[in-house]
């Protein structure tokens, strides 16, 4: 599995999803938010880990990211309507 910083990952085990800081050969640094908002760092063998699969990849994101900025583009063409 390759990881790069900023995906999410859980432990194999269950837990609270945790996001990549730092990878190395074999290990892994990642930071958590616990459930009274401590934050939390811990590096953790890459072999304890699984990607968390997000329902939107960049890809899509970078694409209603370019559509919404169309949309906005056509309104400043339009003349302003007064009564």
């Amino acid at each position: 599995m390759e990881l790069k910083p900023g995906d999410v990952v859980t432990l194999k085990s269950g837990g609270h999803p945790l996001t990549v800081v730092e990878v190395n050969e074999e290990a892994v640094s990642c930071l958590w938010m616990g459930g009274e908002g401590d934050l939390f760092r811990e590096t953790l063998p890459l072999a304890v880990l699984e990607r968390i699969v997000s329902d939107h990849s960049d890809d899509e994101h970078d694409e209603d990211s370019e559509e919404g900025g169309d949309e906005d583009d056509d309104e400043d063409d339009e003349p302003a309507r007064t009564k």
